[in-house]
């Protein structure tokens, strides 16, 4: 079952999730981060650890809230975490407030260590196996399992305190009870609902984030809350438990204990560190406490946003917790608390040789000296980095410096082939930079350019007068030898400096110099037809004129004419 899982959305490129995933249970495909489930180990660092929020985790909210609506019994299992995470005036105080959240009882989990507390006893006197690893934490049982398959004859054969608990509940009152368990790990909800060798004891998970939340939407403030009794007796030392060291201090209460050495190891690198003493055989006859979180339970994943500081909760949980030997109820047989582990390993893909060079040469190391194993990309190395290539987990182009040295290879492929002059001055008027339209201009190479100062091949004042008054210069028209140019000069204030960039306009300026000539060439023409056409009217005017006085004069004769011939 998927217990942790990653918005898209969220996910940006960091890797950071990948880095500090120690078993590599995170693989990245389109830039995105998925949690390999076959591999993971539910420790919830990766959630812990995300800058982006990007992780989620599954919810049994709903559930437990139905189990409740339908007036289900419902027991709820609060792990011993809460004396050093909650804030309340008196313990009974969380049992009042889980009770008005509608819990028909509540009952502390440390009862069920104090279960597994008596098995963990009979297994030293017992002296059977060369070392005993605890089981308390699912997270140590799934790295052995996954990772050290030839450590699991080691891990005692013994449920869970929340496990042995759930069992003890449904066997007090009827196997229809809910039971809930409350507490600040994320692995306890694969361990109850994905495990086949232990399910049906635990109906549900809650976080102690997720009842925070819960109580806050409702109102209720755990100080303010009466105080309920917990339904068990008081489970004493064994309250111990969420802190490291916590189930040896359980273990001696009361009694000595010969035949193994106590050790106790909290953190994923120091378990591992111990497995692999134990996997060479350099470690034995040793009764070792092994907790994956840095500290114990006390600083599990659904715990890590509270306002409470380890050392803090450590102490106000071992005041409140007795040092004495619990009760441990007679009805729960070894063979109740019984459970079996073996090794589940899931073996990756292993590259040839051949394979590998070539997925180092796609990034750019072709030789030793090239694979810089700076771990950006999350790996130790970059030959397991590209063994995770090889295996899907991976993306060729989440090396960092592949990925810089590309875009400067992209950078200086733009700035070659543009054909702009591109130059970076320094106060002191010295060139800096330049790309080869540059060089070519200056009739220089690069490495005489970066000796020289500007003022030797360009009237510079402009350039000086930015640096007085670090203000840039936009669109300045510069006659640059046989090139007409448009002039920018930026000035960049955190590395004082100027990129000046010329334009040629020079065919641009040619051509409106053409388009003006062209437009006087054509007004002269217009003037010369106008002034013919002013001719030819005039001409015509005359001609016009003369022919009006003859037919005036030809008309008015024939009037008269006329007028003679009526008259005789």
């Amino acid at each position: 079952m998927q217990v942790i899982d990653f918005k898209d959305a969220k996910c940006k490129h960091c890797y950071k999730c990948v880095r500090h995933c120690d078993v590599k249970a995170i693989s990245v495909e389109n830039a995105q981060a998925r949690i390999v489930e076959s591999r993971c180990i539910n420790c919830g660092h990766c959630m812990e650890i995300c800058p982006q929020n990007a992780k989620t985790l599954s919810s049994d909210m709903d559930r437990v809230k139905g189990f409740i609506a339908r007036g289900d019994k419902t027991v709820i299992s609060i792990a011993p975490a809460y004396l050093g995470l909650l804030e309340f005036e008196a313990p009974a105080q969380v049992a009042g407030a889980l009770m008005r959240l509608g819990f028909s009882e509540v009952r502390e989990t440390a009862e069920g260590a104090a279960m597994v507390t008596n098995e963990y006893k009979r297994l030293i006197r017992e002296n059977k196996l060369k070392n005993i690893i605890t089981t308390c934490c699912p997270s140590m049982n799934d790295l052995v399992e996954k990772y050290y398959p030839e450590c699991a004859e080691y891990l005692a054969p013994v449920v869970s305190p929340m496990i042995a608990h759930g069992r003890y509940i449904k066997k007090l009152y009827g196997g229809e009870t809910k039971v809930i368990f409350l507490g600040p790990c994320i692995a306890k909800k694969r361990e109850a609902e994905g495990d086949d060798r232990v399910s049906g004891a635990i109906d549900a998970i809650l976080t102690f984030e997720e009842v925070s939340g819960w109580l806050k939407a409702e109102g209720i403030v755990i100080r303010e809350c009466e105080e309920k009794p917990f339904g068990n007796p008081s489970p004493e030392v064994n309250r111990l438990y969420p802190i490291g060291g916590g189930v040896i201090t359980s273990v001696l209460a009361g009694e000595e204990l010969a035949n193994y050495h106590k050790v106790s190891v909290d953190g994923l690198t120091n378990c591992m560190e111990l497995l692999e003493a134990v996997k060479n055989g350099s470690i034995e006859g040793c009764f070792i406490e092994a907790n994956v979180c840095d500290g114990g339970c006390i600083k599990g994943p659904a715990s890590a946003n509270w306002d409470t500081s380890y050392v803090k909760a450590k102490v106000r949980l071992e005041q409140k917790a007795s040092r004495e030997k619990a009760i441990v109820p007679e009805n729960m047989t070894s063979e109740d608390l019984a459970r079996t582990f073996e090794g589940r390993s899931v073996a990756e893909m292993q590259p040839s040789e051949d394979e590998i060079q070539k997925i180092l040469n796609d990034i750019g190391k072709f030789s030793k000296e090239d694979e810089l194993n700076c771990g950006a990309c999350g790996y130790r190395t970059c030959r397991e980095k590209a063994v995770a290539v090889y295996n899907g987990k991976a993306e060729r182009n989440m090396c960092l410096p592949y990925a810089i040295m590309q875009s400067e290879s992209m950078s200086n492929v733009v700035l070659d082939v543009t054909p702009d002059i591109i130059l970076i001055i320094g106060s002191d008027m010295k060139i800096k930079e330049c790309n080869k339209r540059a060089q070519t201009i200056l009739g220089v190479g690069k490495e005489e350019a970066l000796e020289r100062y500007i003022f030797e091949f360009i009237e510079a004042d402009d350039i000086e007068e930015a640096f007085r008054t670090k203000q840039s210069v936009y669109n300045t028209k510069i006659k640059l030898e046989k090139y007409m140019t448009r002039r920018t000069i930026v000035y960049i204030d955190d590395m004082d400096c100027v990129l000046v960039t010329y334009h040629d306009i020079t065919r641009e300026e040619k051509m409106k110099e053409q388009h003006y000539k062209f437009k006087l060439e054509a007004m002269d023409i217009a003037q010369k037809v106008i002034d013919k056409q002013m001719t030819a009217a005039q001409e015509i005017a005359g001609l016009l004129g003369e022919t009006t006085a003859e037919t005036k004069v030809t008309m008015m004769k024939l009037r008269d004419s006329i007028l003679e011939e009526d008259d005789e």
